[in-house]
Order: C-alpha cells, then structure tokens, then sequence
C-alpha cells in the first residue's frame, strides 16, 4: 500500500482513540509529574528566579504560594473529574437516600474516620468537601470530613507520639475525632442546605448526569466529556477564591513570628484556651508546619490544653479555608461551622489542662 494511504488510513484510527479517552492515558502522567514537581518547582521560583533569600519572611510566602497553588488546584481538578465521572453510573439522589436509611450519625463516624487517612491541610481538604457535595453526600457528613482531614493525620499523631507518648497522642486523636463526628452531626440537624450558594444547591437539586443518560446507554466517551465540563464549570468558579485564600495563608505563613505566639499563651491563664483559638482561627500551617510552634510554645511554658487548642484551631479551621469555602458557602453558614468547631476545640483544651 501506498505511504500516503497508509498515513490517511492511521490518522482516524488515532483520532478514534484519543476521542474514545485515550487523551487519559497521557493527561495521569502529566497530572502525576506537575504534582510531584510543584514543590521543587516552588523553591525554584522563589529562590533561583526570583532570587529570594532562604529562610526569610518573604522567601517563605512566595515558594508556599507557588507550591500551594498548583497543589490544590491539582487536586480540585482530580476529585472533580472523578466524581463527574462516577455520578454518569451512580445517581446522587440514591447516594443520598442510601446515607439518609442508616442509623443516624453513622454517615458522620464514617467520615471522620476517612479524614484520618486523607493527609490534607484544611485548603486542600477543600476539593474533597465540593466533591462529596457534587456526589450527593449530605452536607452534615461532609463537614465531619472537612473537620478531620486536617486535624487527624499521620503527621500529627506520630509527632505528638514521639514528643509526649502514646497517651497523649491518642487522646489527641480522640478529642479530635469526636469534634469532627459532632460538629458534623449538629450542622446535618440543624438543616443549613439552604445557606449553601445557589450553584451548589442547583447542582445537588439538579437531575443526576447518570440519571440524564437513562434513556440512552452513555459511551465512556460521553462520560469522561461530561467529567470534564464539570471539572469546567467548578474550578472555573472556585479559582478565583483559593488564589485569595492562599495568598492570606503564604503571607502568615511567612511573616508571623513563633515567639509572637509564646509570649501570647506563654501562661496557663484560664482564658488561655479561647485565647488560643481565638488565634489559632486566622492562621494557616499543616500539622509538619505547626509543630514546632507547639514546642517552642511548651517550652516557654504554655499549659498543653491551650497549646494544643492553638494547634487544632490551626490546622483545623484556618482564614484562607474560610475564603475558599465562601465560593460553596454563604456567611452564616461559615460562621456557624467556624462557631461549632472551634467551640468544641476550646472544650477540648480546658479537657487537657484539667487532665494533664
């Protein structure tokens, strides 16, 4: 046969393919490698391009600003492709009437313990959150999930492990566990779906985009087209927002100093503990980025109650997840979970100082 038959034969071959997904194929590795490389690609940014200096306040919040937005973004982008997809086969009306015919509060337990093994700060917990809603998961499970990915995880534990012992660590988990399952538990009761924005209640009352192909079987190319257009319309209206928030968390990232918060909790003062959230509410670090504030606060002799509050408030509620959250929420609801969570940490620290 001819070269220029053979060549006109092979292109609708590989415009077959790439139609029917094959573009997945190479779009995984590609995600793969912009995720692995966003940290060095960070580094590189702020200290080789921009000729930053390591270790400064300003050096700081640049490489954490170009690492944490592709990060999260990365990750918004994953979850949302996988749900869309997924919804094409599984309705979320039924996900939710699955959840609703269980004994009550088992969906919360469920997602507080999921939490646990997800190893995501409060911002990148973000994306997994508008999945879940996107999926038909009820609004109080997703908060209990929302509340325990940050707060629980493996870093957090084995640090506290190695500092203060197995008791210490557990109780932590605990505590932080039945603050997630709670707050979840009381948000789903008191029925706040109507203060989500109206992209999101249009989204969890609409027809499911499995239940809009039942008429006609669906290819897996309408499917992953679908995955895409909901990867679209939900980065496309969520972007703005976790740039902004990320931008407020590299600058405290960067420019508060730690001995700013051990002179400020530096006493086990009875209003240490609300004191403590009260501060802990603003900031933004990961349970890595946090732990060495908690030992330079302990050495200055903070009470561990308190200290332990800050670094739940910390890594469990934090400004920028509130100025993400503002894209799905409206501010009563904000202001209500934010009210719920940190109430529970303060209990939760006036437990340690009365125990420990």
């Amino acid at each position: 046969m001819p070269e220029c038959c053979s060549s006109a034969a092979n292109t609708p071959t590989r415009t077959s393919f790439l139609k029917r997904g094959g573009w997945l194929l190479l779009a995984l590795p590609i995600w793969i490698l912009l995720y692995v490389m966003s940290h060095p690609a960070s580094e590189w940014i702020a200290f080789q391009l921009f000729r930053l200096a390591p270790k400064t306040h300003l050096g700081e919040a640049v490489a954490f600003f170009f690492y944490d937005v592709p990060k999260v973004l990365l990750l918004l982008t994953l979850v949302v492709f996988i749900v869309t997809f997924l919804q094409t086969f599984v309705s979320p009306t039924r996900v939710r009437d699955a959840l609703s015919r269980r004994r009550s509060g088992l969906g919360n337990a469920l997602a507080s313990l999921f939490g646990i093994m997800t190893p995501f700060c409060s911002c990148s917990a973000v994306p997994l959150f508008i999945g879940f809603l996107r999926a038909g998961v009820p609004l109080g499970v997703t908060f209990s999930f929302l509340v325990a990915a940050p707060m629980i995880n493996e870093v957090a534990l084995g640090m506290l492990f190695a500092m203060f012992g197995w008791k210490i660590a557990l109780i932590y988990a605990g505590t932080g566990l039945g603050i997630a399952f709670i707050s979840g538990f009381v948000l789903g009761g008191l029925k706040v779906e109507r203060h989500l924005e109206g992209w999101v209640q249009d989204a969890l009352n609409a027809p499911s985009l499995g239940e809009a192909k039942e008429q006609q079987r669906a290819t897996l190319s309408d499917r992953l087209n679908l995955a895409l257009q909901g990867v679209k319309d939900i980065v496309g209206k969520v972007w703005p927002y976790i740039l902004a928030g990320i931008s407020v968390g590299a600058l405290i990232h960067g420019f508060v100093p730690e001995t700013f918060m051990a002179d400020l909790l530096g006493k086990g003062h009875w209003y240490s503990v609300p004191l403590a959230v009260l501060v802990g509410v603003p900031l933004y670090s990961n349970a890595a980025g946090v732990m060495p504030i908690v030992e330079a606060l302990l050495g200055k002799g903070a009470a561990l109650g308190s200290t332990l509050a800050f670094m739940m408030a910390v890594i469990g509620l934090s400004l920028p997840e509130t100025i993400i959250l503002r894209r799905v929420m409206r501010p009563r609801l904000i202001a209500t979970f934010i009210g719920v969570v940190a109430l529970g940490i303060t209990l939760v620290g006036y437990l340690f100082n009365t125990l420990i």
